[in-house]
């Protein structure tokens, strides 16, 4: 007769019943670890992480509007508003009317949003690399592959 481990090899008898042994406990705990020392990494470069989100977004999607930038990232339409300000208030970027529609405005980086972006993209990226360093990069690359299959598979699965 086979066992449940028998059957499926990622677990084996001393794990089966471990936390230890679940996907998404080994994925939390090693999100914990990505998000604390992105989040550490962006606010000595004097942003928030949530900042940085906005930023990066209208950095890859320039003219972005307000509302898209809040649908997109899952914040509050009045929480957008004060990100925006300060990254506004900082010099990052800027408003521009929408032709044509009086109540929305499109969202440009300035050329310091981009410095800024280009800046904490950099840092973050070498801060990820020293995480990563225990896998070779053949490793690294499948680990993103899989991790992107298994989003973009699930994306929205959970509101559904």
């Amino acid at each position: 007769m086979q066992t449940p481990s028998d059957q499926n090899p990622v677990h084996d008898d001393a794990t089966e019943r471990s936390i230890e042994s679940l996907f998404g406990y080994n994925l939390k705990r090693a999100y914990m670890i990505f998000r604390d020392d992105f989040r550490l990494g962006v606010e000595s470069a004097g942003m928030s992480p949530r900042a940085m989100s906005v930023l990066a977004l209208i950095v890859e999607c320039p003219h972005i509007t307000q509302s898209d930038v809040a649908r997109r990232l899952g914040i509050e339409r009045s929480g957008i508003v004060a990100i925006i300000d300060d990254l506004e208030g900082n010099g990052l970027v800027r408003r521009e009317a929408v032709p044509g529609d009086r109540r929305s405005q499109a969202l440009l980086p300035t050329p310091q949003g981009y410095d800024q972006f280009d800046l904490v993209m950099s840092q973050a990226q070498a801060r990820e690399q020293h995480l990563l360093s225990a896998l070779p990069p053949q490793e690294q690359a499948q680990l993103l592959q899989l991790l992107r299959k298994l989003r973009t598979t699930h994306e929205g699965d959970i509101n559904d």
